[in-house]
């Protein structure tokens, strides 16, 4: 009986009878009043769209990062991950010229201006995203307390190389599988947007696979609340 009645559950989402709607469950049909008229989305300003930014100009791109030593092994875990990013960021910064597209002008400030522990780069993480066999460098440049510059980095043909450029508020990174997933605050406190990536062969970086939503994990596991909604 369980199976039956959720079958006829899927089902009735696709059946349109009369001018009701109705679904089966274990008591039979029933009706949930009259359909809604369905109208098509109005587009808004059509004549409208954005320039397209400049090949250089592109964060999904892969981009070596200058003046930092080659890695023989191709495996980042023996890159100096400071003077990557520190090398990285100055050189967006130097392409973006001010837009903000590549990198946010604070963070090229705080990179030029730190050294050692004093820079506000997150602890280096290394995981196999790519399926080589060999850990890539993941790690973050945190700018305000809130905002951060998240970077991927592998080593293409020994040299380091950025695959992955994402500015947000991390409210979680997880990695698994090859995927890296970006949990993101949105403007409902219960909620958290989810960008998946996974490793692209053909254009040599980390593509969205998927975004979706999620439950704020904290309001179930007590660990104190998600941001604030519209924060």
């Amino acid at each position: 009986m369980v199976k039956a009645s959720r079958r006829a559950a899927v089902l009735c989402a696709g059946l349109l009878l009369g001018a009701l709607s109705g679904c089966a469950d274990a008591e039979g049909l029933h009706s949930d009043g009259p359909l809604e008229d369905v109208t098509a989305p109005l587009r808004l300003w059509q004549d409208s769209t954005p320039a397209p930014a400049a090949p250089e100009q592109r964060p999904g791109r892969p981009a070596a990062v200058p003046g930092v030593p080659e890695v023989a092994s191709g495996d980042m875990r023996k890159a100096d991950a400071l003077a990557v990013v520190k090398a990285d960021i100055a050189t967006s910064g130097a392409q973006d010229r001010g837009s903000g597209r590549l990198v946010d002008a604070r963070a090229v400030k705080l990179m030029a201006a730190c050294s050692g522990d004093d820079c506000p780069v997150r602890e280096p993480v290394h995981h196999d995203l790519t399926g080589d066999g060999k850990g890539e460098l993941i790690t973050a440049v945190d700018i305000d307390g809130r905002t951060s510059e998240l970077r991927v980095y592998t080593a293409k043909e020994r040299t380091v190389t950025r695959i992955l450029a994402r500015r947000g508020v991390l409210e979680g990174v997880e990695v698994a599988a090859g995927h890296l997933a970006i949990r993101e605050p949105t403007s409902n406190s219960q909620y958290v947007s989810v960008s998946d990536y996974v490793w692209e062969e053909k254009n040599g970086t980390m593509a969205l696979w998927s975004l979706t939503l999620d439950e704020c994990r904290s309001l179930s596991s007590g660990d104190g609340p998600c941001p604030k909604a519209g924060s």
